[in-house]
């Protein structure tokens, strides 16, 4: 690899890593093995190589990294001849975060269903049109609600079918 993709290469690592510390709640360590193991894709990466590239020392990178498997954010495989683990992403844990997804999204749906109905039927009682609720906020919503929700369920049902790796 050119030093230049290297550096890109690093420079996303980071900025993924913040990402995924706030979201997936990680150590800094951790959230920088996932990003380096989600970039460097399924030839997957040994335990050293992440020592070197992430220049953290050899406990931190193995208690985070078992703690990743212990999460099942990560897995690994092995190759014939070779004694050393290399680490890839989980593709359940992928599924895990899409599923995760779509329930939040049905819920502030179900929400915005709920309140809707609400405002439908005050509106009814109010004669003032000045006065009444503007529900185009609520069916726009709830159409990306719909829109984003289909979207997403046919990219976890192509990952189900191992369309793609990971």
């Amino acid at each position: 690899m050119t030093k230049d993709i290297c550096s890109k290469k690093m420079a996303l690592v980071e900025k993924l890593g913040v990402h995924l510390e706030s979201r997936e709640n990680l150590a800094p360590v951790a959230a920088r093995i996932m990003a380096y193991v989600i970039l460097t894709g399924k030839r997957g990466t040994t335990f050293d190589e992440m020592v070197t590239v992430l220049q953290a020392s050899k406990s931190t990178i193995s208690t985070h990294l078992n703690h990743l498997q212990d999460l099942k954010k990560l897995e690994y495989f092995t190759k014939t001849g070779d004694r050393k683990k290399y680490f890839i992403i989980n593709k359940d844990s992928v599924l895990h975060h899409i599923n995760e997804m779509i329930k939040e999204w049905e819920e502030v749906a179900t929400l915005h269903k709920e309140m809707k109905a609400y405002k439908e039927a005050i509106n009814e009682h109010i004669t003032d049109e000045e006065e009444k609720f503007d529900l185009t906020f609520h069916n726009d919503y709830l159409k990306f609600v719909r829109d984003a929700s289909a979207s997403i369920e046919n990219l976890k049902e192509n990952l189900i079918k191992n369309k793609f790796n990971l």
